[in-house]
């Protein structure tokens, strides 16, 4: 099946830096639009908000797709060689769609010809492969951290998988059937896949060579070997890392099987320019129309001057995923902040807190941590827990917070929470 474009596949594979080691003339810009994510890795703590930190997930703020699309007027016109556009999180572009979709859908308006391209840990990609291709994405990334089920129990929490939860082995196999359908879908009708691939000591390191192998007869295109980042707060955050000379002599045993990159930077999700210089950090704070919410209310810019004020809320929301209300308040080490107006949730940020609760003898009298983290919400109009105690419920009344317990998914429980403030204001 061919795909016509302005510009060849391999034209943009020529003009794409992390595809073309040549290419670093080249600049890319990542779009930080899809905060969701769908599988728990043991490796990853998706920090926001973290600008001296460079590694996949990082990113100092999430985007609406029409806020992706000012920024990227914005960087277009200051970065003449920008060639690609790429979304890469903070969590997975499969498990925000919409936003994914909307985002390349009016990116492609003001530059039809731009390359599209994003990374993904492929558990939803039989899913939306086509889709993909029909919005004209040219290159995917598909991150594979082992071909057998038991290995990818050890480096997974847990999956996400239509509305339910799995973990171990069974994990496995369905992450494992999904990346391997998806990526042979794409292959065939001519999207250029490139496999990352993080290498663990003591888990899949040795498991490598039979990884690159499978993907290779699937038709990927390349695969990126990367080393693991003990991130802290991570599951991961103790386990040793390989040296430069390790990783090289994995991938030159590889080379065997498929094209190897020894490029790559492990960007953030938020990066823009060069892979040798990351420029982001210029376009932090471009958008001077951004709309504020407080405590009580959003005043959208074009109705300022008439006037008009909606009322707008926003809640802090226990969550260990950013999925699922899930967290017991006491448990907490962040919180996810969302905003909204209207029908309209809009994810905001996320903030550390300092977990008071580490179990049934050390679950009471904390007055000044309980203080600290209610003092990290105090400008929310609720929070959404698993389950709470007597005590924080009693402060967070004080401070005129409505406490919500429940376990959904985010969105509905924000839903809901919405529904009985508004009943109860009538």
């Amino acid at each position: 099946m061919a795909i016509n474009f302005a510009k060849s596949i391999q034209e943009k594979t020529f003009e794409h830096p992390c595809y073309n080691c040549i290419a670093h003339k080249y600049a890319r810009m990542h779009i930080p639009v899809a905060p969701k994510c769908n599988v728990s890795c043991n490796f990853c703590n998706r920090k926001y908000d973290c600008i001296n930190e460079s590694r996949p997930g990082v990113t100092s703020g999430v985007l609406a797709p029409e806020e992706a699309r000012d920024k990227f007027k914005v960087v277009k016109n200051r970065i003449k060689n920008l060639t690609v556009v790429g979304i890469a999180g903070p969590g997975d572009p499969l498990a925000n769609f919409e936003e994914t979709k909307k985002s390349i859908e009016l990116i492609k308006k003001e530059c039809p010809d731009i390359t599209f391209c994003l990374s993904t840990n492929g558990l939803m990609l039989p899913a939306y492969a086509g889709e993909l291709i029909k919005l004209g994405v040219t290159h995917v990334t598909i991150t594979i951290n082992a071909v057998d089920p038991k290995i990818d129990g050890q480096i997974y929490r847990y999956i996400n998988y239509k509305g339910s939860t799995f973990v171990g082995e069974e994990a496995g196999k369905i992450l494992l059937n999904n990346q391997l359908e998806g990526l042979k879908y794409l292959v065939d009708r001519g999207i250029v896949c490139k496999i990352n691939i993080v290498m663990i000591k003591g888990i899949n390191d040795k498991h490598i060579p039979e990884i690159v192998k499978k993907v290779g007869e699937y038709g990927a295109y390349m695969a990126n070997i990367m080393p693991l980042i003990p991130v802290k707060g991570s599951v991961f955050e103790n386990r040793d890392t390989v040296d430069e000379a390790e990783l090289t002599s994995m991938r030159k045993e590889c080379e065997q099987y498929l094209k190897q990159m020894y490029h790559c930077r492990q960007c953030r999700a938020d990066a823009i320019g060069s892979l040798d210089e990351d420029v982001s950090a210029q376009f932090r704070g471009y958008n001077k129309n951004v709309i504020s919410i407080d405590k009580h209310e959003k005043i959208h810019e074009e109705d300022k001057k008439a006037g008009k004020v909606e009322k707008g809320y926003r809640f802090a929301v226990a969550s260990s995923s950013g999925d699922y209300v899930d967290e017991h308040f006491g448990h907490v080490s962040e919180f996810y902040i969302y905003d909204v107006l209207g029908e309209n949730i809009k994810f905001h940020e996320k903030r550390d807190v300092e977990r008071y609760c580490n179990g049934p003898q050390e679950c009471t009298g904390h007055d000044d941590k309980i203080s600290g983290v209610i003092k990290c919400i105090e400008d929310c109009d609720g929070v959404l827990v698993l389950r709470i105690g007597f005590e924080p419920v009693t402060k967070l009344h004080e401070k005129g917070i409505k406490v919500f317990q429940m376990y959904s998914t985010i969105e509905e429980g924000i839903e809901k929470a919405v529904k009985l403030i508004d009943k109860a204001a009538k």
